[in-house]
């Protein structure tokens, strides 16, 4: 929990402004009043009107202040603040999260996307798993704004984002800058710095991270996290003119899921481990050039990224005498950009928004590879790769005002993709090969406002995710290259109540294939397209200047289509997801938050025979204000449940084991951890 004094609270002068969303980004931006008398108020990002801006019930704003009060175990759950969203870990910190959603296990990102200033941060064709998507770059402290959105029926949306899509914005300017120190348990160490002040005629901000940790586990973690963001702001004319460069790096060791069974016969702590030898580094330097005015937005962006993880999910099954360990090597450098124009018109007499844009991206993936190893050390490349993956994509929709009640959107989204695979490994030279898709996207929704405080949605669209470019040019069983994903959904947002911002979305979610291209095995596992439906509530209720509320639950029921029934459950579906939290923000400098997550109970196989228990846990974060000093206090699983992160379903083989063995291997939530934290204002 980050302390009560700006900008950890996203503190704004009383004369703030809110602009309204212009080409599908919204900010807040803050404005000095005329007279000498600053008042500060804390401005919450849901507690914002979305009524007339948002598309459905299931998009919305997120400021700082949303969520720099929730204590918080690792950085990836910045997503969490997407209702019904969760974001779990099985495999050391520097390695990317789990995320499910809308009862999709969305493994490390196959249909969740983050736009990170302009710039995607999923990773296509990836050694690891397609889609991968890894935030451990982002500082939170530095993020103003988290723009979400569910669902398959905006046009400027695509690889990636049927589920849903979150975008960050960081800050052009600090209100304060700030050092600050937290320890904990388990060798936690975290020190951040971030300031800005004016350069020329803009203004420069930057920051840094240094994040040590070994964890509650038997086989420390030994977490080296190494980040840095430096942004500079200014007009260039009737331009804003923005380049923002990040560096991040990271190495682990990971204690991975573990066999129930040593567990259960108490042959292997909770906390213990099979192969000490796994774990992983990763590097990510990239630079973002932005362009924007009020009706036009343009990026160009450039990464070079690098991973070598290593794992050992079935530990002697394959390999009785030196074991399974396997390391994934990705190795990249990512071109791309895009350009947007969002106008005005008056058409027949109606207001009508017109938005068209382009994007395009070129990976140039020099290494995805898999290697045999052991204790760290390659024994041979099981594959060898090198991809060229270019995409180009087009989208144009445009809203129309019918009357001061009643609005609609219609849209269509064309993806091109182009791509060349070279097999390296002469077993598996005749997976070479080059290839092309395309595929287009109809959207529509409307919005009707019942009353001033009340509107309805109704939403259709077709989005897609990408294949693994490897798994569609494989001899054996090849994918598509581009899946399509149907979707739509009926929502109600209201705000008849001062201060309480209500939302209830029912969604439908229909994949054509849910075919994945394997980086473990190097294969390709065919499923049958399946189908999802649910509903959402959200409440977010600002009492009074000093109490919020807030509720989210989801409720979702997944299962694969042509199969029959009873056989026909998708693993790792949860049914159900809640969260709820009080923070309490007082005049005295004290900010007190409690918050509680449920993520409910889930199949392990296709007939339900097998299932992973629902979890719940319960955060606790206080900080206190003395001038330009912050006390914090984390204490994190309050009641010390024990309980399981993640499990999984599958056979594997133990040294002194003379077969194969199918069980649950799971990795636990950590315990109890308190960690403490001085912040400076300068």
């Amino acid at each position: 929990m980050k302390s009560s004094h700006v900008p950890a609270l996203c503190t704004l002068s009383l004369m703030l402004s809110l602009s309204t969303p212009t080409l599908g980004e919204q900010s807040l931006t803050t404005q000095a009043q005329t007279n000498d008398t600053l008042e500060e108020v804390i401005v919450w990002g849901r507690g914002i009107s979305q009524l007339g801006k948002a598309g459905s019930a299931s998009q919305g704003l997120v400021g700082y202040a949303d969520f720099s009060t929730r204590p918080m175990l690792r950085v990836g759950e910045l997503v969490e603040v997407m209702p019904g969203m969760v974001a779990t870990q099985h495999s050391g910190s520097g390695k990317a999260n789990q995320y499910f959603l809308r009862g999709m296990n969305l493994d490390h990102g196959t249909d969740f996307t983050v736009n990170f200033e302009g710039m995607p941060v999923n990773f296509r064709s990836h050694a690891h798993g397609q889609g991968y998507l890894d935030i451990n770059f982002i500082i939170p402290e530095v993020i103003e704004t988290v723009d979400y959105r569910k669902g398959t029926h905006y046009a400027d949306s695509g690889d990636f984002s049927a589920a849903g899509s979150a975008t960050f914005k960081t800050y052009d300017r600090l209100a304060q800058g700030f050092t600050e120190l937290s320890v904990g348990e388990d060798g936690y160490e975290r020190l951040v710095f971030a300031n800005s002040h004016d350069l020329d005629r803009g203004t420069l901000l930057y920051a840094a991270e240094l994040h040590n940790q070994d964890g509650p586990w038997e086989l420390p973690e030994d977490t080296q996290k190494r980040n840095a963001l430096v942004k500079y702001s200014t007009e260039i004319g009737p331009l804003t003119a923005q380049i923002i460069a990040t560096a991040y790096t990271n190495s682990w060791n990971a204690t991975d899921q573990i066999p129930q069974r040593e567990v259960l016969e108490g042959r292997l702590s909770r906390f213990g481990y099979i192969d000490p030898s796994i774990g992983g580094e990763t590097s990510r330097f990239s630079l973002i050039g932005k362009l924007s005015n009020e009706h036009l937005s343009a990026s160009a962006y450039a990464v070079s990224y690098e991973l070598n993880l290593f794992s050992n999910p079935t530990y002697f099954q394959e390999a009785p005498v030196e074991g399974d360990q396997i390391e994934q090597e990705d190795k990249r450098q990512i071109y791309g950009g895009s350009i947007n124009y969002q106008n005005e018109v008056s058409l027949l007499g109606h207001r009508v928004i017109p938005n068209i844009g382009a994007e395009f991206r070129y990976d140039d993936i020099e290494d995805t590879n898999l290697f045999k190893t052991t204790g760290r050390q390659r024994s041979h490349a099981l594959i060898n790769d090198s991809v060229k993956e270019l995409s180009l994509s087009a989208f144009a929709e445009a809203e129309i005002h019918w009357n001061d009640r009643l609005r609609s959107k219609v849209g269509l989204r064309a993806d091109y993709y182009d791509w060349d695979v070279i097999a390296k490994v002469p077993a598996d030279i005749a997976n070479s090969g080059t290839g092309d898709d395309t595929i287009l996207s109809p959207k529509f929704s409307m919005a009707y406002a019942l009353a001033d405080h009340t509107e309805v949605y109704a939403s259709y669209g077709q989005g897609f995710h990408s294949n693994d470019v490897r798994g569609v040019e494989v001899e054996t069983n090849p994918v598509e290259g581009l899946v399509k994903i149907d979707g739509a959904e009926l929502g109600l947002r209201s705000e008849g109540i001062e201060g309480l911002n209500l939302t209830l979305a029912l969604f439908r979610l229909e994949t054509d294939s849910e075919l994945i291209f394997v980086g473990d095995a190097g294969t390709t596992e065919p499923s049958d397209g399946a189908e999802r439906y649910g509903l959402e509530v959200s409440a977010f209720w600002q009492m009074n200047d000093w109490l919020v509320l807030d509720l989210t639950a989801a409720k979702s029921k997944a299962s694969f289509k042509g199969k029959p029934s009873g056989e026909d459950h998708v693993p790792d579906a949860h049914e159900i997801v809640a969260g709820a939290g009080v923070t309490a923000t007082l005049d005295n400098g004290f900010v007190g938050s409690l918050r509680v997550r449920h993520f409910g109970a889930a199949p392990l196989d296709e007939s339900d025979s097998v299932r992973k228990d629902a979890t719940t846990l319960v955060n606790l974060g206080l900080s206190y204000g003395i001038g330009k000093i912050d006390l914090g206090l984390e204490v994190l699983n309050v009641l010390n449940t024990e309980a399981n992160d993640i499990e999984f379903l599958f056979e594997s083989q133990l040294e002194n084991e003379v077969s194969p063995v199918e069980d649950i291997h799971f990795h636990p939530v950590a315990p109890r951890s308190v960690r403490a934290s001085l912040r400076y204002s300068f």
